[in-house]
């Protein structure tokens, strides 16, 4: 942790006060967070608060994916899993891609820093977009593709993103290196998910107690995600699978009944924590970029980003339009849309090595991205998705 308690008792106490400002200003919540942060480091408050990749992936990220996975249903994503899988790969490669060779282009910027910022910006976050869905009370076959989505993304994601730092190192990628490093990845991700999450679930069938139960979850969750980063394999589909394992399982076969209410209601509130902490500290770092020196650059990437998550999008979707699978159009555009990043590109864009080209002007854009992503997309969405019929036109 990289601010003391008296800090995070303020910070918590400031969460809750912007939750409940926004939902009377029918304001997304991440944007008031933002916002909130932005004000509290221009304000004469000494509060030492630093978004680190650190405290983004060992402390913040592994409750959120943990409690996304939970309440995602097995079923409803078995029947979306080939697309869900096709997104998640071939669509983060040509967003990858195009952002990468605009980047070269048009920002004149090297190849390898180019490559860098196009792979950690190419894969959709899934604090930021499971945040601005659940806020917009979107359900069904939508809210699974685009919250499914943005948690498999990654060990692609992770994947390219090692390429790319052994390219810069001088290392020697073969096609073989990068199927062994996605075999590697994301297979033991999902392998030590797999047995953290069953060696938990029959130790949680042998109590009753939903103390204890809660316990096995919060060790679940941070335990995959610590081993499969101790083995340097993709710790969010790790966590990802643990959640899959003790949501769909667990809470059938081993965790009681009271122990599955409690454990429901603990962790939507850690994710309210967790999400707090992450958008406050991502505007407390906003208002510390000095985005004045690259406007014209970070606007280039900003377009270069949409233009590769369309491209991301229709083709792939196009794959499976004479199949069962087939996305509507209304969908592919939400998609597109909702394709927002945040703390995920930020975390692999604070910890670049110094020798990447580029390297302070790939996190200060950056962060340019994920500002635009956080208020002008966040900001539309709940509109768009209310005017395109998925939420009531009524709803609070």
């Amino acid at each position: 942790m990289t601010f003391s308690f008296e800090d995070l008792g303020l910070l918590l106490l400031i969460a809750a006060l912007v939750a409940m400002l926004t939902r009377k200003l029918h304001v997304p919540y991440s944007v008031g967070l933002v916002a909130t942060g932005i004000v509290l480091a221009m304000s004469p408050l000494q509060l030492d608060l630093k978004l680190t990749k650190e405290l983004i992936f060992t402390t913040l990220l592994p409750p959120l994916i943990f409690e996304a996975a939970f309440f995602l249903h097995w079923q409803e994503l078995k029947r979306d899993f080939w697309i869900i899988t096709t997104l998640a790969s071939l669509g983060v490669v040509l967003s990858a891609a195009i952002t990468a060779v605009g980047m070269h282009y048009l920002a004149d910027w090297q190849w390898i820093g180019a490559l860098v910022f196009g792979v950690l910006i190419s894969a959709t976050d899934p604090v930021s977009v499971i945040a601005t869905f659940k806020e917009s009370g979107v359900k069904g076959r939508l809210r699974i593709l685009v919250e499914a989505e943005s948690l498999f993304n990654d060990g692609v994601a992770a994947v390219l993103f090692g390429v790319v730092i052994a390219i810069a190192a001088g290392q020697a990628v073969t096609p073989t290196f990068v199927g062994l490093a996605l075999l590697q990845t994301v297979g033991g991700g999902i392998l030590c998910g797999g047995l953290v999450g069953t060696a938990l679930l029959l130790l949680a069938g042998r109590t009753t107690d939903h103390l204890v139960e809660i316990t096995f979850t919060t060790i679940a969750a941070y335990g995959s995600f610590m081993l499969a980063e101790h083995f340097h394999v993709s710790g969010v589909l790790a966590t990802l699978t643990a959640g899959l394992i003790m949501g769909n399982i667990g809470t059938v076969r081993a965790i009681s009944a009271r122990g599955r209410e409690a454990v429901e209601s603990f962790w939507e509130y850690i994710a309210f924590v967790a999400t707090s902490l992450i958008f406050l500290l991502i505007g407390v770092r906003e208002a510390q970029q000095h985005f004045s020196e690259l406007w014209l650059v970070a606007f280039i990437a900003i377009a270069l980003v949409m233009i590769g998550r369309a491209v991301a999008i229709y083709p792939t979707c196009a794959l499976f339009a004479g199949s069962r699978l087939r996305v509507s159009a209304r969908h592919q555009h939400i998609l597109v849309w909702g394709g927002l990043r945040g703390a995920l590109g930020l975390a692999l864009a604070l910890g670049l090595p110094d020798n990447i080209p580029q390297h302070d002007a790939i996190i200060t854009v950056a962060f340019a991205v994920v500002a635009f992503s956080i208020f002008a997309q966040g900001m539309s969405m709940s509109p768009i998705l209310r005017r395109m019929g998925e939420i009531p036109l009524n709803r609070e």
